[in-house]
């Protein structure tokens, strides 16, 4: 059986990177977004926790920041499950037999 983290570890890694990475540097989310090459819109959705990680922006952050592209998708995959396990007593299924 693997380790269960309590859901508050499972942070959403855009707000995680603004705080840490974006702001730390000193840029706006359209500096950001200018130097990954993505729109103001995308970088402020992404940043303010209403969208999710893709492969791609991982990459540009890795390419960007010198961050792991894997850590952060691992970072997204937590978030998104801890978001379902909080809400799983309302996931209805039938259990199939082995």
């Amino acid at each position: 059986m693997g380790i269960k983290l309590h859901s508050s570890f499972a942070v959403h890694p855009g707000a995680w990177l603004r705080a840490e990475i974006v702001e730390r540097h000193c840029l706006s989310v359209t500096d950001a977004a200018a130097k990954l090459h993505v729109t103001r819109q995308a970088m402020s959705n992404l940043l303010g926790g209403r969208a999710g990680w893709s492969a791609e922006m991982a990459i540009r952050f890795e390419k960007a920041f010198g961050l792991s592209a894997d850590t952060l998708m691992r970072m997204q995959a937590a978030h998104d499950l801890a978001e379902v396990r909080a809400r799983e007593a309302g996931i209805e299924v039938e259990r199939v037999a082995a």
